[in-house]
């Protein structure tokens, strides 16, 4: 090859060279020179937040929050993944996204085998009757109906936050029947396809969250068996962010969460504001929506504080609810045969959270908020175990609708004895652990005896034991006494026999103290 040859060759594939970089090259200058010299440059970066249309979300996704990041100077983008979990942690892990939101269950669920690629930051909501187990009337009358009963079908959403209030009854009140594989399972895509099972006779009971529980409610024929209006931190929302981002932005993470609690505060302010801006997202009436605003509790900045993370100001109790709502969700899950143990690394639920961004604004203050004062006792933590309750005649106690059966391991006593020991203390110390996530209930104490001996003296014998377990749950954890009203039934209501069980177990299975949860019927 000649020179010239050569010459023209190199001509060629410089020219070929600049074509593909002028190609390649172009628009992305193209957006420098479209940003610099527009009021774009103002802006930072992207912030991705994965999430669904759950209504607790909305003030995360709201064109308010969108406006005051975009006024800090951060475009903040809502990707909506249909409620895949999984795909959401997965993405989460890749940086994908810089954060996501979850339920705790749904969290510890997806990202097990991920190993927790993010850290929780911030509480969002609680389900405060967005979520309930509906039956139909005919079929099924409460909770503990459904004890023995293999004939029920149940719809539910897999992997759904109404899942683990399934799993949750299954679990606190001893109604393995729940979540069962014997094939009396109906798996439904959303909370309509379920309401629509129950309301075509398909399924006896159903999982729904709003606005499908109120539709469901108003057929006279279907009851609420169960709903997290009557729950204490069971189906919990959560902000988590990516941990290198969390590192690496510390800043930003901060900024998004205080702009987060302005618009809070904003919709909170401002009711109507909220209501109109739901409605213009979901197309719902102005029924459906209240109904959808009426089942969800926020979480504010104080609460964050002094309820969840366990920070306050000096002299002010406070409340480390998050690493227990972490612990008693393990415990569902576990029991519910999701995993095997505790899959949370070193078992350490300190692993799965992050205070720093919440202790540090609550210490700053934040821009229209006021930061309570210390030894302001007003501003202490709620206990749920502690709920203040009304007296009852006996007349009005007698006319409560019992809920179910809390799941209580056997509490023995002493033959004769009517005084707790050690273990039976610690059998009623693990009880309190279920108790305390249903604030709203009362609770009977039922004590009773085998069906041997003097019928009248083991009346005596199982009220005397029914009253130990009231003045232990008052002494030792606060419950209100006109929250209890304890009875003895002697042998009077003996347990049903098992298939094929001997008249020994049998009777090793009649002494027994039970509690009862119990409400108003409304």
């Amino acid at each position: 090859m000649n020179k010239t040859i050569a010459t023209a060759v190199i001509i060629v594939i410089l020219v070929v060279i600049g074509s593909v970089g002028v190609k390649l090259f172009k628009p992305k200058f193209d957006e420098y020179q479209q940003k610099t010299t527009s009021d774009a440059a103002k802006t930072k970066g992207k912030i991705h937040i994965a999430m669904d249309n759950w209504v607790g979300y909305f003030p995360l996704r709201s064109s308010e929050m969108i406006s005051l990041m975009r006024k800090s100077g951060y475009t903040l983008i809502i990707e909506d993944d249909q409620a895949n979990y999984t795909e959401r942690m997965r993405r989460l892990g890749k940086g994908d996204i810089e954060f996501a939101v979850a339920t705790i269950d749904s969290y510890l669920l997806s990202s097990a085998a991920l190993n927790f690629p993010g850290t929780i930051i911030m509480v969002i909501d609680e389900s405060k009757g967005g979520d309930a187990i509906l039956a139909r009337k005919d079929r099924v009358a409460n909770l503990d109906a459904l004890k023995g009963r293999t004939d029920l079908v149940v719809a539910y959403t897999p992997m759904s936050p109404s899942h683990h209030l399934l799993k949750a009854a299954a679990d606190h009140f001893n109604i393995p029947e729940l979540i069962s594989s014997a094939g009396n399972h109906i798996e439904t895509d959303g909370s309509e396809a379920a309401r629509k099972s129950l309301t075509s006779k398909k399924a006896d009971i159903a999982v729904c969250w709003e606005p499908d529980v109120s539709r469901l409610l108003a057929d006279k024929n279907i009851i609420k068996l169960l709903g997290t209006e009557d729950t204490q931190r069971l189906i919990v929302d959560i902000l988590i962010v990516n941990r290198k981002y969390a590192q690496k932005e510390q800043d930003v993470v901060q900024l998004l969460i205080s702009n987060y609690f302005k618009t809070l505060k904003k919709y909170r302010d401002n009711p109507d504001r909220l209501t109109a801006h739901v409605k213009k997202e979901t197309k719902l009436s102005n029924k459906s929506v209240a109904s959808m605003l009426k089942g969800v509790k926020w979480v504010n900045l104080t609460e964050n504080c002094e309820q969840w993370f366990g920070i306050s100001n000096s002299g002010l109790n406070a409340d480390e609810g998050l690493v227990d709502t972490i612990d008693s969700s393990l415990d569902i899950l576990i029991n519910s045969g999701d995993f095997s143990d505790n899959p949370i690394p070193d078992q350490d639920p300190y692993r799965l959270t992050n205070s720093t961004f919440i202790a540090d604004i609550y210490k700053t203050g934040v821009s229209g908020f006021t930061v309570p004062k210390s030894g302001d006792a007003s501003q202490q933590a709620f206990n749920s175990i502690e709920t203040r309750f009304s007296a009852l005649t006996a007349s009005e106690w007698d006319k409560l609708v019992e809920v179910g059966t809390l799941k209580v391991e056997p509490i023995v006593f002493q033959s004769g004895a009517t005084e707790l020991d050690h273990t039976a203390k610690k059998i009623v110390d693990h009880a309190v652990e279920r108790l305390k996530h249903y604030p709203n209930f009362r609770i009977l104490i039922k004590g009773h005896t085998s069906v041997r001996g003097d019928k009248q003296e083991n009346i005596i014998l199982s009220q005397g034991r029914a009253d130990a377990v009231g003045r232990y749950l008052e002494i030792v954890y606060n419950v209100d006494a006109n929250r209890m009203r304890a009875l003895g039934y002697g042998g009077t209501a003996p347990l049903p026999k098992k298939s094929g069980e001997s008249r020994r177990s049998w009777m090793y299975r009649l002494p027994r103290v039970e509690l009862v949860l119990v409400r108003e019927d409304y």
